[in-house]
């Protein structure tokens, strides 16, 4: 009887940490003064951010200040487990040739001809003074020297694929057909390394729309073989197929443009009321980007520096409010239901509204509901339809024998 109550013990203990993992993983600006975090690899804005060990290609972080005034910012990078937990048994001189801690971001310019204030701050990864030598999750710090503040964290992964990654999605899943799930087949081959215990050695974690809130940990492996593993009928492989996100593009302060009903200026900030959402009974396609955002003007041109900030309106019509409470989410709320993404409602227009500061460019989002039990679902007025077109992400972690790290060894993506 105790071995049972001690097994119940450490299974309710580890389903504690999911969430905490998940929470280290994504994105958290600590400042209010720091606007549009973005963490691309390359230039693909869409998809998760991760670069291969030893080839030619960066992770590059950017984000604005709202002054002109100066701040020194120095960064500091760790080398993290699966869970994102930090990896204690490397040394820093075990994960990155050149300094890991105390560099400076020397790369900064002022906007120009703004309403609203900004320096714009940019990093690339590796550099000159900082390069990988090890796979895995890596999250940057980055600190004020002013006010020996940090003012956010970036977390990204650098992949050294020695794994083949398969994957497959049908809506044919295990509780519904055709109807409001899509359910995932995942196949790993090992390309002759040699795995002595993939149960302890392989740690493989699925994503959807490269959200970590809803990131599923892969049991034990349904078939397997001396080459590989697979995952197949696997009810943690189920999703809600959810409907496509929303969007809207502001690049000019004179023109309307897609998704946008109106434009002010207060004398102090420009205002954008988008049409208001309603629910959407029925599926219908519409091409997204799943969340991501991209920042740019009309001109595509110094992105970066020339494109003003506003106040963005969002209405959504609800003859009732919802048992709990509802935000906006996306890649640019960095996947947090934080106090500025709530949606309040207002009885009399029977609508939710909320209003936030965002830079010129293409945002596409949903909205989530965090129900009164604590857990959070896409809102139910928007419907799950198994046609919806989503992003599904697969991450495959190893630890050699007698490693001190989980290496990441594979990496897959399927859009459907």
């Amino acid at each position: 009887m105790k071995q049972k109550y001690a097994i119940i013990i450490v299974a309710v203990h580890l389903l504690s940490l999911i969430p905490t993992c998940m929470n280290a993983q994504r994105h958290e600006i600590l400042s209010p003064e720091i606007k549009s975090l973005e963490v691309v690899a390359e230039q693909n804005w869409l998809g998760l951010p991760i670069i291969s060990l030893g080839r030619d290609e960066r992770i590059n972080i950017e984000f604005d200040n709202l002054t002109h005034d100066y701040h020194r910012y120095t960064y500091k990078l760790e080398h993290c487990e699966a869970d994102w937990t930090p990896s204690k048994g490397l040394f820093e001189t075990d994960f990155i040739d050149g300094f890991y801690n105390g560099l400076t971001i020397d790369d900064y310019q002022e906007s120009i001809n703004m309403a609203t204030l900004y320096t714009h701050y940019r990093l690339q990864l590796p550099n000159e003074q900082c390069r990988f030598k090890l796979s895995g999750n890596y999250r940057l710090t980055i600190t004020d020297d002013n006010s020996g503040k940090d003012i956010a964290t970036c977390c990204f992964m650098v992949v050294e694929p020695k794994f083949s990654v398969g994957l497959e999605m049908t809506t044919a899943t295990d509780i519904d057909f055709n109807n409001a799930h899509q359910q995932l087949t995942v196949r790993i081959s090992y390309n002759n390394i040699r795995i002595q215990n993939p149960d302890e050695q392989i740690k493989t974690i699925t994503l959807q729309n490269n959200r970590w809130t809803s990131a599923r940990w892969l049991p034990r492996p349904t078939f397997r073989s001396a080459d590989g593993i697979e995952w197949k009928h696997c009810k943690d492989l189920i999703f809600a197929a959810g409907n496509e996100y929303r969007k809207f593009e502001f690049l000019d302060l004179h023109r309307t443009s897609m998704g946008v009903d109106h434009t002010d200026f207060d004398g102090e900030n420009y205002h954008v009321w988008l049409f208001t959402d309603k629910p959407r009974p029925n599926y219908v396609y519409d091409e997204d980007a799943n969340g991501a955002f991209y920042i740019r003007n009309t001109d595509n041109i110094n992105n970066d520096t020339e494109s003003e900030y506003f106040i963005c309106h969002f209405t959504y019509d609800s003859p009732r409010p919802f048992k709990g409470d509802v935000y906006l989410n996306g890649q640019w709320t960095t996947d947090r239901l934080l106090n500025e993404y709530l949606m309040e409602y207002d009885p009399e227009h029977k609508q939710y509204h909320c209003a936030v500061k965002l830079k010129m460019g293409y945002y596409s989002y949903q909205y989530l509901l965090r129900q009164n039990n604590g857990e959070t679902i896409t809102l139910p007025a928007e419907g799950n339809y198994h046609q919806t077109e989503n992003r599904y992400s697969c991450l495959v972690y190893f630890r050699p024998t007698g490693g001190r790290a989980d290496l990441l060894y594979g990496f897959g993506e399927l859009t459907r």
